[in-house]
């Protein structure tokens, strides 16, 4: 498979170690960066056509994933 872009540790290199330990102390920032890893796995699956959709859901979807990327960008202020 091609390289997934948008990953966390690309999205935010310089907290590649506060993503770790947020991820594993806070369980509520674990879950939404799963949910942001299963959302970005699922838009590059759907821009590589290995699962097709139409424009306007992909568009959804990758608001989703800004939404999801902001508030872990909060998080991360945090830290």
């Amino acid at each position: 498979m091609s390289h997934v872009a948008h990953e966390l540790h690309e999205e935010f290199p310089e907290h590649a170690e506060a993503i770790h330990n947020l991820k594993t102390s806070n369980a509520h920032f674990a879950r939404l960066a799963e949910e942001y890893h299963t959302l970005n796995r699922t838009i590059h699956r759907m821009e590589t056509n290995v699962e097709p959709a139409d424009d306007a859901t992909i568009e959804d979807l990758k608001k989703k994933r800004l939404s999801l990327k902001d508030e872990i960008a909060g998080f991360l202020a945090t830290v």
